[in-house]
């Protein structure tokens, strides 16, 4: 085993799981923290998953603990629950061929740590940290992490075959962690690009968002237009151009709503080609609705036709990112100009309007009927645009005097 590290400062999230560690060890079995969180607690990252690999075999695992899930058993991964938490502790394995580009057609469960670190992507995730703080690196991956790459363990065109989102991990690698992608590798993504077809889209979203959230977005989408990835997902095939300009912004989103509303404006879509496009996606309900406002309310900064109502369909949420979008690409307004004028509207959505339907059929002004809708959303309008002061009695009034236009 190739040892050139030790770790003397566990982050706490290792510090709870050590006692899973050392019970499997007390049993007889290695077992080690493996993977991205290993990584990042070397480069001084914030950990979020601990992931855990072992010689014990599933049912051994089973063995050790009072409390355990079988969560993914047949892949040799089983959830160990201690203290309010759980622990995915995996088996040691190998994997046969890959004829679907997703998933191993079959898993070998195995004793050795070296086996298992020969599968996984890419060099500065094929580290083990033992409960000692004792890092085993096998391929360099520490080599890489101080020189900032990322290269594929062993054969690039054998690990994208295997699993072809892996490129799309590269590159969303490359801008989360600032890294350059060592040009065997990437040069085995440009060669394989095609296979992003073969994967679901919930995935690619899901690695595309985090790449866009990244230290480097730009290096990223560069990369992804180099490689040609931007030809195997939806939307971006067409949209080479339009790609282009934005790799000469300082593209620096804050939330998923920005990273989609960039690329729905960018492409010149409306509400409803925006839809279309979040659909294609596989965006949920909430995610693609509030694109599609913020990208309307965009495309009314550009022509200069933003006022109240228009900041009022919107809503907060859409607001915020369409007034951070429309300064990454340099729109005529000022930093939170949209925010602000929101800020004041005296409403922020119907339920906070003074009167009810409620009201005016107490008051005896309307039945139930399509007119009370029409006056409910007159005053509504009015109160957005301040023509109306959102006051009971106000709202009454206004409401009262609409009846008496509309007997005479």
């Amino acid at each position: 085993m190739a040892i050139i590290l030790k770790i003397t400062n566990f982050p706490i999230e290792f510090e709870q799981a050590l006692p899973i560690l050392r019970s499997i060890e007390a049993a007889g079995f290695e077992a080690y923290f493996v993977g991205g969180s290993v990584r990042d607690t070397i480069m001084g990252r914030k950990i979020h998953d601990v992931d855990i690999a072992t010689s014990a075999y599933p049912e051994e695992v089973k063995k050790i603990f009072n409390r355990t899930v079988d969560t993914g058993i047949q892949h040799g991964t089983v959830m160990v629950l201690d203290h309010g938490n759980g622990y995915e502790v995996t088996t040691f394995r190998t994997e046969s061929t890959y004829q679907d580009y997703r998933r191993p057609d079959e898993v070998t469960f195995v004793r050795s740590l070296k086996e298992d670190l020969k599968r996984r992507d890419f060099t500065i995730n094929a580290l083990a940290l033992s409960e000692d703080g004792q890092v085993t690196d096998l391929f360099s991956g520490l080599d890489d992490m101080e020189h900032k790459l990322i290269r594929a363990v062993g054969e690039a065109e054998e690990r994208f075959n295997e699993d072809a989102l892996r490129m799309m991990r590269a590159i969303r690698f490359s801008s989360q962690l600032d890294f350059d992608i060592e040009p065997a590798t990437e040069d085995a993504i440009h060669g394989h690009a095609y296979l992003l077809e073969k994967i679901a889209i919930e995935r690619i979203h899901e690695e595309f968002v985090k790449m866009m959230l990244g230290t480097r977005p730009n290096l990223g989408l560069e990369k992804m237009i180099e490689t040609k990835l931007t030809d195997y997902v939806p939307g971006f095939k067409a949209e080479h151009l339009a790609l282009k300009k934005l790799l000469a912004l300082d593209l620096t989103p804050e939330s998923e709503i920005e990273v989609w509303t960039i690329f729905a404006y960018v492409f010149g879509y409306n509400q409803s080609t925006t839809t279309k496009f979040m659909r294609e996606w596989k965006s949920s309900n909430q995610l693609t609705e509030e694109v599609a406002r913020a990208t309307e309310l965009l495309t009314k900064v550009t022509a200069n036709k933003v006022d109240n109502l228009a900041l009022y369909q919107a809503g907060e949420v859409a607001v915020i990112a369409a007034d951070h979008v429309a300064q990454i690409f340099g729109l005529d307004v000022e930093t939170k100009v949209l925010i602000n004028q929101y800020s004041k509207l005296q409403i922020k959505s119907k339920k906070d309007l003074a009167l009810s339907a409620k009201n005016l059929l107490m008051e005896n002004v309307y039945q139930p009927g399509p007119e009370l809708g029409k006056v409910l959303q007159y005053l509504e309008e009015n109160v957005v645009n301040n023509n109306l002061n959102n006051t009971y009695d106000d709202l009454l009034a206004s409401a009262k005097a609409l009846k008496e236009e509309g007997s005479n």
